[in-house]
């Protein structure tokens, strides 16, 4: 049975490898690439793949967030997050998003196979150089992150106005009015306890919602 996977990640370097190492292997077809969260999605949609292989940190829409998305409305769709966070809070949330694996980047050329078949067999599959982290996001030890009380449209949000976007091309992507945008950041804020945009974006890189610039 051939498995097909949609590769998603914002550095074409990154889909290039990737494609090229698994044309290698005949039971794997790489049926498209995209280079953020929300055209995982939307092709996730168009394409039905089994396996969608993507990275967390991409703009747009990130990983954890695109994989909530994907998990609930495609569940058959296998994820397999790549990171370059070896945290147990990325871990975490990367599986309570949906995730089925996670392979950490620096090791993806020799792990990304496995984890590709083992959720596709239904398995779930975490890097071994990872160690015992599974047992700290198995356990409480990973205490909850305030980005957890958002909604999917808020995070969405949020992220937009961390990555630098104007309320005028937030609203445009979200399809909101600018002053609804404008709305939502000044409720994140407070609801975050933050006081300006700059300690959004600390906030955001501090848990995962977007990479540091």
């Amino acid at each position: 049975m051939t498995i097909r996977v949609l590769l998603a990640d914002d550095h074409a370097v990154v889909r290039e490898g990737l494609r090229a190492l698994l044309a290698a292997n005949r039971n794997i077809c790489v049926i498209g690439e995209v280079a953020n969260g929300r055209e995982a999605v939307r092709c996730t949609a168009d394409l039905d793949p089994d396996v969608l292989v993507m990275d967390i940190s991409m703009p747009d829409l990130n990983g954890i967030d695109a994989a909530k998305i994907v998990h609930a409305r495609y569940p058959r769709t296998q994820i397999v997050m790549l990171s370059m966070h070896s945290s147990s809070e990325h871990v975490y949330r990367a599986f309570a998003a949906g995730a089925s694996a996670y392979v950490l980047k620096e090791s993806a050329g020799t792990e990304v196979l496995a984890a590709i078949e083992s959720a596709h067999a239904g398995q779930r599959y975490l890097s071994p150089a990872l160690g015992d982290v599974s047992a700290a996001f198995a356990a409480s030890a990973v205490r909850a992150s305030p980005l957890d009380s958002l909604s999917v449209r808020e995070r969405q949000v949020l992220q937009l106005v961390v990555e630098g976007k104007t309320s005028v091309a937030i609203a445009r992507i979200v399809h909101l009015s600018p002053k609804t945008v404008e709305t939502y950041r000044s409720r994140l804020m407070k609801k975050l306890g933050v006081p300006d945009v700059p300690a959004l974006v600390k906030l955001a890189i501090q848990h995962g919602l977007t990479p540091p610039v």
